[in-house]
């Protein structure tokens, strides 16, 4: 078989293998109509199981794969349907649920949409960095109730974000990210990432310390780490306890890196306040009793690409179609040897 090399005047064989609504998400008309501009893209309906007759069809083809959430997994099997397969492009973050070892050792390349997916969840982040630090939802709540305003003259002085701290856990694409928005406001940003350097850190603008002093010292902590076997249950007790009275605990990473049960404590408790954009399990029971915590905000998993934030998604994607294709390569590969400290 004649597997001709990205470059000038290439076009890939390409199909789409993502769940169908993932598709009808990220994949709207105008950005199908742009990848048939760089690639032979196969028409609808999308691959979303890899062994219908149809499937092993338009997999004998393929030269790449855009990819979405609920792709089914490329294992040895798959690639054997697929010797021409070279490439993944990946419409959102994570590629651990689909790109197995098979595809690394057959040297097929890949990337992903995580840095756009970082974005809005940075956003998301410092917009309740800002919020929880004026106490707006607390204070919010009561206005409704009393419906009148309050003595804004004796505002305590532990409200608001003028020279507050704030703990980054895990210089991630997000973590990055946030650091980058924080970087206007009057804050302290420290910073804890075993990979990182103090002169990563300088680079960066933040102090890198020990993860128990991030949490000893921070008004609000916010937790960016991926949910790896080094990872799970990281924020335990000790952690969350150590957190100043009053202090903000946020979460968009994963439910499960931080300890559930010691946090459900701690905010029942009215020691500290939680933002938690993921929980374990996610969701909550009904009868989780942060559902009714006046100190927990908890939403369903929102702080991620959704609506026209997708749209970034499609567009990294289809720009990392066009650079294969013509031979320069991946903005964003994925590689291999990273995988360990990518979520």
């Amino acid at each position: 078989m004649t597997l001709h090399a990205p470059g000038p005047g290439f076009r890939p064989r390409a199909a789409v293998a993502m769940s169908q609504d993932a598709a009808a998400a990220v994949l709207d008309d105008q950005v199908l109509a742009a990848f048939r501009e760089v690639c032979d893209l196969a028409p609808p309906p999308v691959l979303d199981d890899l062994s219908t007759p149809r499937a092993r069809s338009l997999l004998a083809d393929v030269d790449l794969l855009v990819t979405g959430w609920g792709c089914p997994a490329l294992d040895e099997e798959v690639l054997r349907a697929a010797p021409r397969l070279r490439a993944v492009v990946h419409t959102a973050g994570s590629v651990r649920g689909h790109v197995t070892d098979a595809c690394w050792e057959r040297g097929v390349e890949v990337s992903s949409a995580a840095a756009a997916n970082a974005l809005p969840v940075a956003e998301y982040t410092l917009a309740m960095i800002l919020l929880t630090g004026k106490h707006v939802l607390e204070r919010a709540r009561d206005y409704r109730v009393s419906r009148a305003r309050d003595n804004w003259l004796r505002t305590p002085r532990d409200i608001g974000n003028h020279g507050s701290t704030v703990g980054i856990l895990s210089a991630s694409l997000i973590g990055r990210r946030v650091i980058e928005l924080l970087r206007p406001h009057d804050m302290e940003v420290l910073l804890h990432d075993p990979h990182i350097s103090d002169a990563d850190a300088t680079r960066l603008g933040v102090e890198r310390v020990e993860l128990p002093e991030l949490f000893a010292r921070c008004d609000t902590v916010s937790v960016h780490t991926p949910l790896l076997p080094t990872t799970r249950g990281l924020v335990g007790r000790p952690l969350i306890e150590a957190m100043p009275a009053g202090a903000t605990l946020i979460n968009t990473s994963r439910g499960a890196v931080v300890d559930q049960r010691a946090l459900t404590d701690a905010v029942l408790a009215g020691r500290i306040r939680a933002v938690l954009d993921v929980t374990e399990p996610e969701a909550l029971p009904a009868d989780h009793p942060l559902w009714d915590c006046e100190n927990a905000l908890i939403t369903p998993h929102l702080a991620g690409s959704e609506g026209n934030e997708w749209r970034r998604l499609a567009d990294l994607a289809l720009a990392e179609t066009a650079r294969w294709a013509s031979g320069t390569g991946f903005l964003h590969p994925v590689r291999r040897e990273r995988l360990a400290f990518l979520a």
